[in-house]
């Protein structure tokens, strides 16, 4: 063992992802260059060869491309479309009601995603050109999509809660039924940040938003049916124990295609683009979980989180401390790093010190997927802030949008101080299963 060459190879690390290397070379070139050091050339051949397999070959990780193929049949045959047209429906006499409308079409259009990207982008499109219109002031409007994208990644079906939790060795279901919680409350914040503003900056955020249309209710209500039913047929089984959240993966896909079938919204091009972008997503995400998976290994031979294992043990920090130091650690790598990256190198660093805790993993991976959604519309590097930029490009900037999430951001932190004070509210749910 040798924890210097373990420090050495997250400083090396942390260099490369700042000069923008891919997250995956990043990794795999620090773990094999790591384990030659310690080892030899043999063994670090031998790790780069079988990890690869090792990892994918799980059966767990089947649920990966069978939700993105779920959420991106669902964007491209158009079952998400009514989403918004049906909260709006039901929402448009509250103050904001446009911009709260989208925030729960956004939560919607999570229960079939997975993805916040996607979700910004799906919502930004429709959303977004009817609130300028309205008299919304253009950053707000951006802004609110924005950051009502990172719901995507919240509410189950959560990529990156599959992920964390084949890393953790954790229930998937329960930090899906976790992940519920603190969507909900995500939500919920944005809408206070949204009435606040339409009470106090009418000029921000008009205070009304116009009447339906005759016959709107009835064709809104008829548009969100596909989506209603895919929702009950997946998570009503995945909470009744009827099937895994593994086997929800395959179910939801199928279940998308069919009803995409029924409703005449199903063509060779939906197909064959949400398989492309399936496969294309599959492979990235794979590739950064690989390289972290030998980057476990490299700590695990350097003895490094065994050493930090200790020091923690041995600083005897307080709750909050430890918990300000991985708020702060995950913000701070928000703002230069992808979240899949952010989450596959810091997790073989902090689960030791978590599981020593004696903290619920559960809970962990619901708080550290909210503090890795914030990272997406943090500057500079906000991906989900360029996916509005790109959709709405025509009615604001980027700087727009970003001085547009900040009210956002501070219910984000409110949400997060929320989960780490009450950390049984977020257990709740999934205390029931």
């Amino acid at each position: 063992m040798s924890v210097e060459t373990g420090f050495i190879g997250v400083g090396v690390l942390l260099l490369l992802l700042l000069l923008r290397l891919p997250v995956a070379m990043a990794l795999i070139a620090v773990s094999f260059g790591g384990v030659v050091s310690l080892v030899g050339i043999r063994p670090a051949v031998g790790i780069l060869y079988s990890t690869p397999y090792d990892f994918v070959a799980s059966w767990t990780l089947s649920a990966v491309p069978m939700f993105l193929l779920m959420g991106f049949v669902a964007f491209h045959a158009g079952l998400t479309g009514g989403l918004f047209e049906a909260a709006k429906l039901l929402l448009r006499r509250l103050p904001g009601g446009l911009a709260i409308s989208s925030i729960f079409a956004c939560s919607g259009f999570a229960a079939v995603s997975g993805s916040s990207l996607a979700c910004a982008a799906a919502m930004g499109r429709i959303a977004i050109p009817e609130m300028v219109s309205a008299g919304y002031r253009p950053s707000i409007a951006a802004g609110s999509i924005a950051a009502g994208g990172t719901i995507g990644a919240l509410i189950p079906p959560s990529i990156l809660m599959i992920i964390y939790g084949v890393f953790a060795e954790t229930s998937i279901t329960e930090v899906f039924v976790g992940g519920i919680t603190i969507g909900i409350v995500t939500a919920i914040s944005y809408c206070i940040v949204v009435l606040i503003i339409s009470v106090v900056r009418p000029d921000v955020i008009p205070s009304r938003s116009a009447p339906p249309e005759p016959g709107q209710g009835r064709t809104a209500i008829l548009s969100v049916l596909p989506i209603l039913v895919l929702i009950l047929l997946v998570f009503g089984g995945l909470f009744a124990e009827i099937f895994s959240a593994t086997e929800a993966g395959a179910v939801g896909a199928f279940g998308t295609i069919i009803i995409s079938a029924i409703t005449s919204r199903l063509s060779r091009e939906v197909i064959s683009r949400s398989l492309l972008e399936t496969v294309t997503t599959t492979a990235s995400l794979f590739i950064i979980a690989v390289g972290a998976s030998m980057f476990t290994r490299f700590l695990g031979l350097s003895g490094l989180s065994g050493f930090i294992n200790s020091w923690v043990a041995g600083a005897d920090l307080t709750y909050v401390q430890l918990m300000l130091v991985i708020v702060l650690v995950y913000l701070a790598l928000g703002t230069f790093m992808e979240p899949f990256g952010a989450l596959l190198v810091t997790l073989p660093v902090f689960l030791p010190v978590l599981q020593d805790q004696g903290l619920s993993l559960v809970w962990f991976g619901v708080l550290v997927v909210k503090l890795l959604e914030i990272g997406m519309i943090t500057p500079p590097v906000g991906l989900n802030v360029f996916v509005i930029k790109n959709v709405a490009q025509s009615y604001v900037s980027t700087a727009q949008i970003f001085a547009g999430v900040i009210p956002f951001l501070l219910a984000d932190l409110v949400v997060v101080v929320f989960a780490i004070a009450f950390p049984s509210a977020i257990l709740l749910l999934p205390s029931l299963l």
